[in-house]
């Protein structure tokens, strides 16, 4: 038995062992960067600031120490971990390499599906549907899922404190799911990583001192696609379709609905989606009059709001499929509202 695997710390300790490296890290890359200098390139953004994209390290490797402590995570999470932080060093060499986007699909594949081939851990989508192609859809639809919410997360990086905060929420979210459905390892997994983005935030809340960059982006949402996988959302064996699939989205809804709203956009107007944009929910939000700081409190509200419909949905299983119908207005409601405001010039 290893020195790692005999010295063990309790949540309490691992979260703020985590909280420490990031803000240590967060605190050394910005000291020793003053003189960074943003790369140029053909994308239109919010900001060209000479600020270094190195949070998501930071993040990353406080999460991958902690977890290797954390006494209730299990092996799959610590292995997951490992290609958390690959993941994490192939964002940053596109931060500073610009890498070709297939390239870039091309890594986030083999990093993604290794993992879930390995553990076998997936959305067991063939149940649902009432075949059986011997594991191979959900194979592939795990793998999907996973890279859309990688990039989901990354698109929603596109302004100061956006991704960080509403990542952070999702982390709390998480943390109470989990722990109300005895899912503790779960729960102790996303306490970790939130206190990780909490020392994020102190350094990218607006003005950003730092971005996450894509080694922050793909490592969060990398870590939330493999929790949705591990998380059992229908613990009950009731409400199958609804307890298993809704919750998902629920967590996932402003990385998504961004995702949407910014990939309709530029289908219609034939604009590559893997391009940079001023397009997204945010932007638009910009354009409309709200500062930064208001449009970071609206969508701390929408948040909020989607958590009280999942949380009655908890409370009164009988009404699941009425709040469902709710959410499903109100997301519906809300991505055409996007969809009818200008991007930002």
């Amino acid at each position: 038995m290893n020195s790692v695997e005999t010295f063990q710390l309790s949540i309490y300790g691992a979260s703020a062992l985590s909280f420490l490296i990031s803000y240590s890290f967060c605190y050394t890359i910005i000291k020793l960067n003053k003189s960074y200098k943003f790369k140029k390139n053909d994308q239109k953004r919010l900001s060209n600031l000479n600020i270094v994209p190195l949070g998501g390290v930071a993040m990353a490797t406080s999460f991958f120490v902690s977890v290797r402590f954390l006494g209730q995570a299990d092996s799959n999470i610590v292995f997951i971990s490992i290609f958390a932080l690959g993941i994490s060093i192939l964002g940053v060499i596109d931060d500073f390499k610009n890498l070709n986007w297939k390239l870039k699909i091309f890594f986030q594949f083999f990093l993604v599906s290794f993992p879930i081939i390995i553990l076998g851990t997936v959305i067991n989508v063939e149940n649902l549907l009432g075949f059986n192609l011997g594991n191979n859809l959900n194979i592939i639809f795990t793998v999907f899922w996973v890279i859309v919410l990688m990039n989901s997360i990354n698109f929603i990086d596109n302004m100061d404190g956006f991704a960080a905060i509403n990542s952070a929420i999702i982390c709390l979210a998480l943390t109470i799911l989990s722990f109300v459905y005895n899912q503790n390892y779960l729960a102790d997994v996303s306490f970790v990583l939130l206190f990780s983005i909490l020392a994020f935030i102190l350094f990218n809340f607006p003005p950003a001192k730092i971005y996450m960059g894509d080694s922050g982006s793909l490592f969060i949402g990398f870590i939330f696609g493999f929790v949705s996988i591990l998380f059992d959302w229908n613990p009950s064996g009731e409400s199958f379709l609804y307890s298993s699939i809704a919750p998902i989205f629920l967590f996932f809804t402003i990385p998504l609905l961004d995702f949407l709203t910014v990939f309709v956009y530029r289908l219609k107007n034939k604009i590559s989606p893997a391009r940079g944009g001023t397009d997204h929910i945010s932007h638009r939000l910009l354009n409309e009059g709200y500062n930064v700081k208001q449009v970071l409190i609206i969508f701390v509200c929408i948040n909020l709001f989607i958590f009280f419909l999942l949380g009655l949905s908890i409370m009164y299983e009988y009404l699941s499929l009425i709040i469902f119908i709710i959410y499903a207005i109100f997301i519906i409601f809300l991505f055409f509202k996007f969809q009818k405001m200008k991007p930002l010039n």
